[in-house]
């Protein structure tokens, strides 16, 4: 009986091993969710717009997406979320074009067909390339806009490169946070390689902070996003009844009018 016992803890274990080892090992491979391409051109998006090529500190091309804007009011920075290509965000690059906004759509390593593997440290310096870029190129004020993990990304580049305005969608508290609610029967926190702490960093941030969220968000509680904008003595605009990837989030009013209005 005893050794029954035994056996039984010892598979228990190894599955238990196996189990925390396999999503200590895959775990970016949920975190983030390239879509390669292929990639249209930018022009055919709107015309005027330019495919460009960032450059990294460690050395990787990045293919992105700039729309200039003649007499640009701002340039907006746009981090995307964890999932898709720029080209699914030429909804928000015809809308904040259309308001006077200057725009340039980021592709981070390993999206849109781009070289490298995605990481916390990674899409910092992919950001620092765009901003360096935007620094060169647009000559006006910059508006930072993150979308979900892209909200993470664009606070962290805040602490160290002010904008002038800072707007957030759907940020969460910590990855850890968001990993938790949806992976309840693991150890996230103690599992996680990247941390991506948004409420931390954003505390720290001396730029006016927006944060947009929607009232029913099932990928990112709005709780979290709430969190955030407190931390930040952000203004906050509550989009009532919208899920994390609602259209609204795409190129809606309640969006587009917070980006545009950041910098008053």
């Amino acid at each position: 009986m005893r050794k029954k016992v035994l056996i039984a803890l010892a598979v228990a274990v190894t599955l238990v091993g196996v189990v925390f080892g396999g999503a200590f090992a895959f775990q970016r491979k949920l975190i983030y969710l390239p879509e390669a391409g292929p990639v249209p051109g930018a022009a055919t998006v709107l015309p005027g717009g330019r495919d460009v090529t960032l450059t990294t500190s460690d050395g990787l091309s990045l293919a992105s997406w700039y729309f200039p804007v003649a007499g640009a009011k701002a340039a907006v920075l746009v981090a995307p979320g964890n999932a898709g290509n720029r080209s699914f965000r030429a909804p928000l690059a015809r809308a904040l074009t259309a308001r006077g906004l200057s725009v340039l759509l980021l592709d981070y390593r390993g999206y849109g067909g781009n070289p490298g593997e995605p990481s916390e440290n990674g899409l910092a310096l992919d950001v620092r390339a765009a901003q360096d870029f935007l620094t060169r190129e647009a000559g006006t004020p910059m508006i930072y806009f993150g979308e979900s993990l892209g909200s993470a990304v664009v606070t962290e580049l805040a602490t160290e490169r002010p904008p002038s305005a800072l707007v957030l969608r759907s940020p969460f508290v910590d990855l850890a946070s968001v990993g938790q609610r949806h992976y309840p029967f693991l150890p996230v926190r103690w599992l996680l390689r990247d941390e991506f702490p948004t409420k931390d960093a954003v505390a720290r941030v001396k730029a006016p902070v927006t944060v947009v969220f929607g009232a029913e968000d099932s990928i990112v509680p709005a709780e979290q996003s709430r969190e955030v904008a407190r931390a930040a003595g952000a203004r906050t605009i509550e989009v009532p009844g919208a899920d994390h990837n609602d259209p609204v989030f795409s190129d809606g009013p309640e969006l587009i009018d917070a980006i545009a209005g950041a910098i008053r």
